[in-house]
């Protein structure tokens, strides 16, 4: 039998095009790569990291028409490139803002007046570094999107593991997870390594990088998140996008984040305020759920200040594909348990922000929504406790299925599994197989993992490759366990009869009923099986074989 290829545990897909952070920067200009812009590219590297530049509309709108709605592009045209382009690009949610830079300014701004996304048109590059620096300081508080689930008590929403309750209850099991997994220097060490490569070339962020690792605590972390630096930008774009390998990264470092939030615990009831732009989708989505739960899947930066968010909602007229939101908190640390907030002013890099931090997780009741005189969308919303009565017995239905009272990384493959994210499961299975010491026990439990999931996805000759590996390794380590062969080979029984079906040929089966006896005996049935495949079986079914529908 032609032997599986194993998968891998590569997180990391080959592409330049992909960017840790939410933002990016598209250049479409004939001259994009003369030495005049070179030196402006790095100051805008400073500002947005991610850089694509184009010479041809045609590749760059195409490019920018399969980004997702949740990138944010920040877009420079030059004029005449920028009069064929715009007219496609203009309503796309992803597109935020673009700016002309261009030798004839007048001319220019006669075309470019019927579209509200074009902040300005400029003729010197300075001008143009300045004027994306003064938006984006806006821009990266009430642009970047939400990761938010909804848990709905309604009739039929069921324990559904990925329906929308199932979403919202593994995202909370997910963040206690990941804050109960240990750290290692392997983790720190591949975390500073990717920032490494997203970084390259930019001296700016290298030079953070470095001051990073030279410098950072536990009791600093709060100035880090708060800091225009890789820290924040990516942390929170990986929070955002809910790019789970980079979460866990950053785990021993959200884990410092929730310590100072615990030691800070806000003691006094607070009324509290976020600025947000948000897709109608995304607005429906909440005024359908009003006297229901969600959960933000982030950091959750508000402010006491109701004049300073309602100040970064801007002016109306320049929205054309999003609503103006201004979130309403109240907010008492009485009913906390598990997902603290405080008032982070005194350890934040910007102290007279009056910023209030609500950790990963915390969950919030909609109690209203409406919009008021000046078009801006108000939702009130009252910060709630996990022991809420609606959601004690989803969270521990949910908890059960989690089958092990130790957190580790095959508990955080089990949660992804159950969440319906087979890809990270595996990856993250061969991840805890490669850690391991070559005789410790888990291996056997691993393997049945990898296993099933082979066999879920119908792949049966990876799925027997991984049941090989586990009676291998039972040979060479009999104290590991006192489990018997019995069940993995049931398991392979299993497996032959699955692929047997999936080759949708009219046959019998026939099982040996001695292929306990040894493993050797069982490898060889399989290959006799596997080989067997080639041909038309006329195989004999025993009828005192195991049902099919056995559980692998």
């Amino acid at each position: 039998m032609a032997t599986a290829v194993l998968p891998n545990d590569n997180f990391y897909p080959n592409t330049d095009d992909k960017s840790l952070e939410i933002f990016s920067l598209i250049w479409l200009d004939e001259n994009v790569n003369i030495k005049e812009t070179r030196g402006t590219e790095q100051k805008l590297r400073s500002i947005i990291n991610h850089i694509k530049k184009f010479q041809d509309v045609k590749q760059c709108q195409q490019y920018i028409e399969q980004t997702s709605q949740k990138d944010r592009l920040v877009i420079i045209v030059s004029g005449r490139l920028g009069q064929e382009i715009v007219t496609y690009i203009h309503q796309l949610r992803q597109v935020i803002s673009i700016y002309v830079y261009c030798m004839d300014k007048k001319s220019n701004e006669q075309w470019t007046c019927k579209f509200s996304k074009i902040k300005s048109v400029v003729v010197n590059l300075d001008e143009l570094v300045s004027q994306i620096t003064t938006d984006h300081k806006i821009q990266k508080k009430v642009e970047e999107p939400f990761s938010i689930y909804t848990f709905t008590t309604s009739v039929g929403a069921g324990k559904s593991t990925t329906g929308v309750n199932g979403q919202f209850v593994f995202s909370q099991i997910l963040v206690d997870c990941l804050l109960q997994l240990k750290s290692t220097d392997i983790d720190k060490n591949e975390l500073i390594n990717c920032c490494q490569n997203e970084y390259e070339g930019n001296d700016t962020e290298l030079n953070n990088l470095h001051e990073f690792k030279e410098y950072y605590s536990p009791d600093n972390v709060l100035w880090w998140y708060t800091r225009e630096s890789f820290f924040y930008k990516i942390l929170n774009a990986a929070l955002r996008t809910q790019n789970i390998h980079m979460i866990f990264l950053f785990r021993a470092f959200i884990y410092d984040i929730y310590l100072e939030l615990q030691k800070s615990q806000s003691k006094c009831r607070l009324q509290v305020y976020r600025s947000q732009l948000m897709s109608i989708d995304e607005l429906d989505g909440l005024k359908n759920n009003i006297g229901q739960f969600i959960s933000i899947n982030s950091m959750f930066s508000t402010s006491k200040e109701r004049t300073t968010a309602l100040f970064l909602l801007g002016d109306i007229t320049t929205r054309i594909d999003s609503e103006r939101v201004l979130f309403e908190i109240d907010a008492d640390p009485k009913i906390v348990t598990t997902k603290p907030f405080a008032d982070i002013s005194e350890h934040s890099y910007f102290p007279d922000e009056s910023e209030v931090l609500f950790m990963i997780g915390s969950i919030f009741r909609l109690n209203d929504i409406n919009r008021n005189d000046d078009q801006i969308w108000i939702i009130k919303m009252t910060l709630c406790n996990d022991d809420e009565h609606d959601l004690r017995q989803v969270f521990m239905y949910m908890k059960e299925q989690i089958e092990s009272s130790e957190m580790n990384l095959r508990t955080l493959g089990k949660i992804l599994l159950e969440m319906g994210k087979f890809d990270l499961a595996e990856k993250y299975f061969i991840r805890s197989l490669k850690q391991l010491p070559s005789n410790d026990r888990l291996h056997i439990s691993l393997y049945e993992d990898l296993g099933k999931l082979a066999s879920q996805r119908g792949d049966y000759d990876m799925s027997m490759e991984w049941r090989q590996k586990l009676l291998t390794f039972r040979e060479k380590n009999p104290l590991a366990t006192n489990v018997t062969v019995n069940k993995t080979n049931d398991s392979i029984r299993k497996i032959i009869r699955q692929k047997l079906v999936a080759f949708k040929k009219p046959h019998q089966l026939s099982i040996i009923p001695n292929i306990n006896k040894t493993n050797d005996a069982i490898g060889m049935f399989i290959r006799q099986q596997l080989f067997a495949f080639k041909k038309p079986p006329q195989l004999y079914v025993n009828p005192n074989t195991n049902k099919t529908n056995d559980p692998v």
